[in-house]
């Protein structure tokens, strides 16, 4: 294994369990919100929601695959932890560093997050649940 630079936690399966359960919550409160058509339910509240869905997803699959995950205040490392995630670890990585690209927008929305961003980040958040979960099969 690639050591990293930052804080790490050791987690084992029952922890990428739990994570990969509220990566799925995250992820089907953004669909539902995504899917409504009033001033509470934006693509802004859409993408925030599939960015955390995504950073659960990563934790997920890497306590699966290699028993440890990020623990540091920049959720940047982990996009080096979730690479080493087995053979789909590099697309789960770039999914990853999409997600977190708009996450300082999404969730403090100084930026506008428009439609096309929010069905991308929906589909990374997919990338990452659909990883860890068959990382956990």
């Amino acid at each position: 294994m690639t050591p990293q630079a930052g804080r790490t936690q050791e987690c084992n399966r029952g922890q990428a369990i739990i994570r990969l359960t509220q990566a799925r919550a995250f992820l089907e409160v953004a669909e539902l919100v995504g899917a409504e058509d009033d001033e509470l339910a934006n693509d802004n509240v859409t993408a925030a929601l599939a960015v955390l869905a995504g950073i659960a997803a990563a934790d997920a699959a890497c306590c699966a695959a290699i028993g440890r995950r990020a623990r540091g205040q920049d959720h940047r490392q982990a996009i080096g932890l979730v690479e080493q995630a087995g053979s789909d670890g590099k697309p789960l990585g770039k999914a990853l560093g999409r997600l977190l690209d708009i996450k300082d927008g999404a969730h403090y929305g100084m930026v506008y997050v428009g439609a096309q961003q929010a069905k991308t980040a929906l589909r990374n958040a997919h990338t990452l649940v659909d990883g860890a979960a068959r990382l956990l099969t």
